[in-house]
C-alpha cells in the first residue's frame, strides 16, 4: 500500500502514511532536513524555516513495506512569522506509480486546557546506519520516524504565542550544543484527532523534554485574513477563528426547547448586525481624527498596585497549584492579545485622565472585529449607571436598547433581543469610565461587578479604582495593566508631524523642533519639565498638535514661555483654552472644505460651553437629542410647551371659525372675525394650559425618550404588546374633561359676549360634544397602538434617524386625528344633523355646510389633539419645543443644532457613542461647563 493514496474521504487524526521527512538543498550548498504532513491531495504542511532559502526540496514518504517515495516538492505558501509552509507535490498523477487521489481532510482545532497530544517525525537522534547499503566501506545512514508523546498546555510562552509540548526526552545529545531533535521541524502536533499546531524550535535551556511549536489559533491574529483565505484554499484551514474545534470538547449542552429554538435565526441575525453597526461606527470614528498624523505608541504593562486578583484565580488554575504571572506589557496593537491571554477574560485597565483610556477601548473594539468571534465587544460609559437602583444586565439592556433601537424587538422568550443577546452571552462589555460613576458609588458597583463572571474589559482612574477595592475586594478573576507615560521619543514625531514644516537650506524641519529639542536637552529645567509632565498624556499631546499645528500667530515655543511661569495644571488649562479657538479657525478659505461649515469661534465656544454646563448639571457625559433642554426649569418648559399648544390650536380654531360662521349663519366678516379671535385665545388657553400641565406630569420624573415603534398602514409585522384597553381609557380620560371646558367657556363666556353663532346644537350639542371628544380621543389612540410595530432589525437607525421617525410619528399621529374627528363632524353636519332652524339653511347646501365643518373639525383636531399630544407626550415635541424653538430663540443654542453637533462631532470636539454624542474627553467638559459658569457669574454681576 503506498503512503500516497487515499482512502475514503472522512476526516481523521495522525495517519502515518501521511508523515513526510523533508529534504532540502541550501543555496550555501548544505543539505537540510525537516518534517511535515500531507493536508490534502498534493499539499503539505511544514516549517517556514525548513524550507527558507532552499534551492531544491524533496519530499519521502514511508511505505507499509519499510521502502520510501520521494517526490519532487515545491513552495506554495510560507510565512516566517508563524513559522509555517505549505509544499505542493511537483508530480503528475500517475508518475513513479503515486496517484494523486483525494485524502481525508486535516481537523484543526485549538487547545483550552491541558490536553494529551503526539506528533510523528524525524528527528536526528534517530539517525541510523543503513545495512542495506550497497557499499561497505562507504556506509549511508537513514533518519527513522519517532512518535512523540506527551502534553501540550495553552498557558506556557503565553508571549510567544506558542505551544510548550512536554516530550519524553531523548537520550544525552550525541553532540554538544546540537539539538537531537533537528529533523523535528515541520510535524504536525495532534490532539484528540485534530491538528493543532507545527513543531518549530527546540530551545536547549528548556531541556530534552520541551518542544516548541506554532499554534493554530495564533495564525489567525498574525496572518492577514487575505493570507488566512490562501490557507483555506491550500489545507481547508477553517476562515475564521470561532469556526476551530475547541479541545478538550465542551460538554454537551441540554437541548433547546422550542421558543429558543425558534428565536435563534433572530438572535444570530441580531449579532450579525450589531457586529456590524459597531464595527462601521469605530472605524468612522477612527477615520474621523484626520488631524492625526498617526496613532502615539500608548504602552502598559501589569500594575503595581495591590487592585487585583490571585494568578492562580485569574489563570483559572487547578488547586493546589502556584501559576507564574502572566505577561501583561505590550502597547495598543496588542491590547486584544493581552486580553486574550488572560485565562479568566476579565481585564482592568489604569490610568490618569488622558492617558489614552479611551483610546485603547476604540482600538480592541476595533481589532476584536476584525476577526469574526462569538461576542460582539460594546463600549458602555458606566458614568449613567446607578448600582443601587439598576442591576448590571438592566442596564446594560438598557444602553443597548437606547443606542441600537432594533434590539428592543420582541424576542420569543419573552424579553426584546438585547435580553437575548445578553442571556446567551453574545455581548463583550467593555465598561469605559468606572471612576465616572457618581461619589459614593464604586463600592456597589464593584460588588454588583462580583456578582456576575461575565467577561469583560473596565477602564478607570487608579485612585478611584483602588478605593472601591479597598471597601470591597478585587474584581473577582480579573487582571490589571496600567497605562505608562510618554516620554518625548514617543511623541516627537507626531508633533513634528503636526506642526507647520520649516526648510532652511534645503534641509526640513518642524516648528516644534527647538522645543523638543530642549525637552530632551534640559529635562530638569523648570520649564522644560513642566511641559514635559504635561505631555505624558495622549490628550495633552494631541491637544498641543491641534493648537500648534500651523496657524499664523501660533509658534510652540510659545508653551515654553509660559511654562517658565505655570504649574503643569495651568499649561494643562491653557491648551484647553486654546483648543476649541483653534479647531474652529475663522481663516476664510473661500469655500467650504470638508464639509465644515464657518462658525465664529466665540460663538461656537459659548454654544459649547451651554451643552457642556448642560451634562454638568444633569451629572452625564452622555449629550443625548431628547435631553437638550431639561435642565431648564420645570416650570419654564411647562410654560413653552403650554404656549406653543395653545398657539397652534388658537390659531387653527380662530382661523377655521371665520368661514364656518360666513357661510353657515347669517352674520357678517365683522361677527365671523371677531369671534374667532375671540373663540380662538379662550380655546387656545385652555388646551395650552392642558397640556402644558399634562407635560408637567409626564415630565416632573425623567426627560422623554425617544419612541422605538414606526407608525406603519401596511407591512406590519404584527409583533406588538401594546394593550388597547389603557390607551382607549387614557384619550376618554384627556378628552372628555377638555371638550366639557370647551363647552363652559362657549356657554359662559362667548355667548354673554354676543358672539353665539347659533351652531353649537343646544342642550343636546352640550351633552353629545363631551363624549364625541373623549370617544374620538380614545379611538385615536387605540387606533395609533394598533398601528405600531418595532423598529426593523434590518433597518439601521441613528440617533438622527430615530429623531425622524418620531417626527413621522407625530404627523401620522396628527392625520389620524383630522380624520377621526373631521369626517363624522362632516357626515353629521352634511346631513342636517343640527342645523340651526330658520333662513340660516338656506344659505348654502347641507353638503357644503358638511365638507367645510369637516374640515375645519379635523384640523382643530390635528393641531389641538394632535400636535398637542406630541408636545407633551413624545421626546420630538419635547425637542421641537425646546431645542428647535426656544434655546435658539434665547441665543444659547444655534438655529442649525444638527449641523452644528456633526460638525463638532467631525472636527474632533465631540465623539458619536451609539446614539449620543459626548465630549472628546471629561477634561474637555469640565473646562468649557467652567466657561459657562464663570461667563454667566460675570454676566450677573454686571
Amino acid at each position: 500500500m503506498n503512503p500516497a493514496d487515499g482512502r475514503g474521504s472522512a476526516p481523521g487524526g495522525l495517519d502515518p502514511r501521511r508523515v513526510v521527512q523533508v529534504i532540502t538543498a541550501q543555496r550555501s550548498g548544505v543539505g537540510g532536513r525537516g518534517s511535515g504532513y500531507r493536508v490534502s491531495g498534493n499539499a503539505v504542511l511544514t516549517a517556514a524555516h525548513v524550507v527558507s532559502d532552499a534551492v531544491s526540496v524533496r519530499v519521502r514518504f514511508l511505505n507499509e513495506d519499510g521502502s520510501v517515495t520521494e517526490l519532487p516538492g515545491e513552495p506554495a505558501w510560507t510565512d516566517s512569522a508563524s513559522d509555517i509552509a505549505v509544499l505542493t507535490i511537483a508530480t503528475d498523477a500517475n508518475a513513479d506509480g503515486i496517484r494523486v487521489a483525494e485524502v481525508p481532510p486535516v481537523r484543526f482545532a485549538e487547545i483550552t486546557q491541558s490536553v494529551d497530544c503526539e506528533a510523528l517525525g524525524f528527528p536526528r537522534f534517530k539517525l541510523r546506519p543503513d545495512s542495506a547499503s550497497p557499499n561497505r566501506d562507504l556506509p549511508t545512514t537513514y533518519r527513522d520516524s519517532h512518535h512523540a508523546r506527551g502534553t501540550v498546555t495553552p498557558w506556557s510562552n503565553l508571549r510567544a504565542g506558542s505551544l510548550e509540548l512536554s516530550m519524553d526526552p531523548p537520550g544525552p545529545a550525541p553532540e554538544p550544543g546540537r539539538s537531537p531533535w533537528e529533523g523535528m521541524s515541520g510535524a504536525a502536533v495532534w490532539s484528540g484527532g485534530h491538528l493543532i499546531g507545527v513543531v518549530s524550535e527546540h530551545y536547549l535551556s528548556d531541556g530534552l523534554g520541551r518542544l516548541t511549536a506554532s499554534q493554530v489559533k495564533r495564525w489567525y491574529r498574525r496572518l492577514t485574513p487575505a493570507r488566512i483565505n490562501e490557507l483555506n484554499d491550500l489545507i481547508d484551514l477553517p476562515a475564521h477563528a470561532d469556526h476551530l474545534a475547541q479541545l478538550p470538547s465542551p460538554s454537551p449542552s441540554p437541548p433547546p426547547n422550542t421558543s429558543e429554538a425558534e428565536d435563534a435565526p433572530d438572535v444570530r441575525e441580531a449579532v450579525r448586525k450589531l457586529a456590524r453597526d459597531v464595527r462601521e461606527q469605530w472605524n468612522r470614528e477612527v477615520r474621523r481624527r484626520v488631524s492625526d498624523p498617526f496613532t502615539l505608541a500608548v504602552r502598559f504593562g501589569c500594575t503595581n498596585r495591590n487592585v487585583f486578583d490571585h494568578w492562580a484565580n485569574i489563570r483559572q488554575a487547578p488547586p493546589d497549584t502556584d501559576p507564574k504571572p502572566i505577561p501583561l506589557d505590550g502597547q495598543l496593537d496588542g491590547i486584544v492579545e493581552v486580553y486574550e491571554s488572560v485565562p479568566s477574560r476579565r481585564l482592568v485597565v489604569l490610568g490618569e485622565a488622558g492617558s489614552g483610556k479611551t483610546i485603547l477601548t476604540l482600538r480592541f473594539v476595533h481589532d476584536w472585529l476584525s476577526t469574526p468571534g462569538d461576542r460582539v465587544p460594546v463600549i458602555f460609559r458606566l458614568g449613567s449607571w446607578d448600582p443601587t437602583r439598576t442591576s448590571l444586565d438592566d442596564w446594560l439592556c438598557g444602553q443597548l436598547v437606547r443606542d441600537h433601537p432594533f434590539l428592543e424587538t420582541p424576542a420569543g422568550h419573552g424579553g426584546n433581543l438585547a435580553d437575548a443577546l445578553l442571556d446567551k452571552d453574545k455581548i463583550l462589555p467593555v465598561l469605559d469610565g468606572f471612576d465616572e460613576i457618581a461619589g459614593g458609588l464604586h463600592g456597589a458597583a464593584l460588588r454588583a461587578l462580583n456578582l456576575t463572571t461575565t467577561p469583560l474589559l473596565l477602564t478607570s482612574r487608579p485612585a478611584e479604582y483602588s478605593r472601591a477595592v479597598a471597601e470591597t475586594r478585587v474584581l473577582t478573576g480579573a487582571a490589571a495593566i496600567e497605562l505608562k507615560g510618554l516620554t518625548v521619543d514617543d511623541y516627537a514625531d507626531y508633533l513634528r508631524r503636526a506642526g507647520r514644516p520649516v526648510r532652511d537650506s534645503g534641509e526640513e524641519s518642524s516648528a516644534w523642533k527647538p522645543v523638543l529639542d530642549k525637552l530632551r536637552a534640559e529635562s530638569r529645567g523648570p520649564d522644560a519639565a513642566n511641559l514635559a509632565k504635561v505631555l505624558t498624556t495622549p490628550l495633552m499631546v494631541s491637544l498641543a498638535g491641534t493648537v500648534y499645528r500651523g496657524a499664523p500667530g501660533h509658534d510652540p515655543s510659545e508653551l515654553l514661555r509660559t511654562a517658565r511661569s505655570a504649574s503643569p495644571e495651568a499649561l494643562e488649562a491653557h491648551l484647553l483654552a486654546a483648543f476649541v479657538p483653534a479647531v474652529y479657525d475663522p481663516t476664510p478659505t473661500g469655500r467650504e472644505t470638508g464639509g465644515l461649515r464657518r462658525w465664529e469661534p466665540e460663538r461656537a465656544e459659548h454654544w459649547l460651553s451651554y451643552l457642556a454646563a448642560h451634562l454638568d448639571e444633569l451629572g452625564t457625559h452622555d449629550l443625548a437629542w431628547w435631553e437638550l433642554g431639561t435642565t431648564m426649569r420645570h416650570s419654564s418648559r411647562m410654560l413653552v410647551v403650554g404656549f406653543l399648544a395653545a398657539l397652534a390650536f388658537g390659531m387653527t380654531t380662530a382661523i377655521g371659525n371665520v368661514p364656518v360662521d360666513l357661510v353657515g349663519t347669517a352674520h357678517g366678516p365683522g361677527f365671523a372675525i371677531a369671534r374667532g379671535l375671540i373663540v380662538g385665545l379662550l380655546h387656545g388657553l385652555v388646551i395650552g394650559l392642558a397640556f402644558g400641565l399634562l407635560y408637567g406630569y409626564v415630565s416632573r420624573t425623567a426627560p422623554h425618550e425617544p419612541s422605538r415603534v414606526r407608525v406603519r398602514v401596511f407591512g406590519r409585522s404584527g409583533r406588538t404588546r401594546t394593550k388597547f384597553v389603557p390607551r382607549f381609557l387614557v384619550g376618554l380620560g384627556l378628552g372628555l374633561p377638555a371638550a366639557v371646558m370647551l363647552v363652559l367657556l362657549d356657554r359662559l363666556v362667548v355667548a354673554p359676549l354676543g358672539f353665539d353663532d347659533g351652531l353649537d346644537g343646544g342642550t343636546m350639542g352640550a351633552i353629545l360634544f363631551p363624549l364625541e371628544i373623549g370617544l374620538g380621543a380614545g379611538l385615536v389612540l387605540v387606533i395609533m397602538a394598533r398601528l405600531e410595530t418595532p423598529i426593523d432589525i434590518r433597518r439601521a437607525v441613528s440617533a438622527w434617524g430615530l429623531l425622524s421617525t418620531n417626527r413621522n410619528n407625530v404627523v401620522l399621529h396628527m392625520l389620524v386625528w383630522m380624520i377621526v374627528f373631521g369626517v363624522p363632524a362632516g357626515l353629521v353636519i352634511g346631513l342636517g344633523v343640527g342645523a340651526p332652524e330658520g333662513p340660516v339653511i338656506g344659505l348654502v347646501s347641507e353638503p357644503v355646510r358638511g365638507l367645510l365643518a369637516g374640515l375645519v373639525f379635523g384640523l382643530e383636531a390635528a393641531f389641538g389633539g394632535g400636535l398637542g399630544y406630541g408636545l407633551s407626550f413624545t421626546a420630538w415635541g419635547q425637542w421641537v419645543a425646546l431645542t428647535r424653538v426656544w434655546l435658539p430663540l434665547t441665543g444659547r443654542l444655534p438655529w442649525g443644532i444638527i449641523t452644528f453637533l456633526d460638525d463638532a462631532h467631525q472636527r474632533g470636539v465631540l465623539r458619536r457613542a451609539g446614539a449620543v454624542y459626548q465630549f472628546r474627553h471629561a477634561q474637555l467638559q469640565d473646562h468649557l461647563a467652567q466657561v459657562f459658569h464663570a461667563h454667566h457669574a460675570s454676566h450677573r454681576s454686571n
